[in-house]
């Protein structure tokens, strides 16, 4: 396949996440891959301290204006940890002038987790990436950013079907497209996805076995896998399901040397896996 897909988030330099799981992942999955760096940080967010933070966002509209001029456009556009409220304006535009015309536009809305904001978002940043999300195909918020997107107070447990589904056609309504809402459980012993198809109408639910703790950079492998399936061209269930499985292996994967290795995942060793998955 000659799939081109532009993924457009941080790099944090040492620390599993974000661009440093994207681009081999998707690499791993047939995709030529190009980049744009929202920012570049030494280490991620998560349990460092003292990390370095360059923002990048004045380089995104010269970048842009040169692939423009190069005539190079992507077949899906896919966004993680953008940095600022300016780099949605400038990613908008890159969507119309970058994009082929039914390109796919993949966004992961990366801002909050466990009922909290990540350092340096705010409410007024979550109402900005509310109306980004419009136009997209895909959206992939977990479900402390979904309270966030529709303002509205966090619910961790004791939900239910409908109030899920709940959540996911008013989250549709705002991008207008199809939604996976990540950290679903119904059950102490399972954690999964619950994907929402708008043409269809209906709501697909995948689940494995909880793997307790907590893993940084998890969101951004799912993720990742997600939007490489679906540029391959698996449904939008098959996709969910596949990234599930994914994750989940690349935290097996880490199991055995968690105490050293408590800043990531290691998903390279679950690349095999992957490809022959594929």
């Amino acid at each position: 396949m000659n799939a081109k897909m532009l993924t457009i988030q941080d790099v944090s330099c040492y620390g599993q996440c974000s661009l440093t799981v994207a681009l081999p992942v998707l690499s791993a999955m047939g995709i030529e891959t190009a980049i744009i760096p929202s920012a570049i940080l030494s280490t991620h967010t998560g349990g460092f301290t003292g990390y370095t933070f360059r923002d990048l966002t004045e380089d995104i509209p010269a970048i842009s204006a040169h692939w423009a001029k190069e005539g190079i456009a992507f077949d899906a556009v896919y966004t993680g940890y953008i940095g600022s409220k300016k780099q949605l304006d400038y990613i908008k535009n890159i969507v119309r002038t970058n994009a082929k015309k039914d390109a796919l536009f993949i966004v992961d809305p990366v801002m909050a987790d466990n009922g909290k904001l990540y350092y340096g978002f705010d409410e007024e940043f979550a109402a900005e990436m509310a109306r980004f999300l419009a136009g997209a195909d895909v959206i992939l918020p977990n479900l402390t950013e979904a309270a966030f997107l529709l303002k509205e107070p966090y619910v961790a447990e004791g939900y239910d079907e409908e109030y899920i589904e709940s959540l996911l056609r008013r989250l549709s309504a705002l991008s207008g497209g199809d939604v996976v809402l990540t950290g679903v459980s119904f059950d102490n012993s399972k954690l999964g996805v619950a994907a929402y198809s708008k043409a269809k109408d209906s709501v697909h639910y995948y689940f494995e076995e909880r793997v307790s703790g907590s893993f940084h950079g998890t969101g951004d492998v799912y993720a990742s896998c997600f939007s490489g399936a679906l540029l391959r061209g698996l449904s939008l269930e098959d996709a969910a399901d596949l990234a599930v499985d994914f994750t989940v292996r690349a935290i097996r994967e880490t199991l055995p040397d968690r105490e050293e290795h408590w800043y990531g995942v290691k998903f390279e060793s679950a690349l095999p896996y992957l490809i022959k998955r594929l």
